[in-house]
């Protein structure tokens, strides 16, 4: 007979806002930091990795 243990970690409201803008902010950054970056370099690898996911970007 197979047993499993199942724990949570119950996390205050400051702790799931700070997490929540951590995670937009970074976000933010991915999509327009490499998506509309100056430099050809970053753009083109970015453009490159969502082809290569399968993301249509245009």
């Amino acid at each position: 007979m197979a047993t499993s243990t199942v724990s949570s970690v119950s996390l205050s409201l400051s702790d799931r806002l700070t997490a929540g803008i951590l995670a937009l902010m970074i976000g933010a950054f991915l999509v327009f930091g490499a998506g509309l970056a100056n430099s050809a370099v970053l753009h083109d690898t970015a453009h490159d990795t969502r082809h290569s996911y399968g993301f249509p970007c245009h």
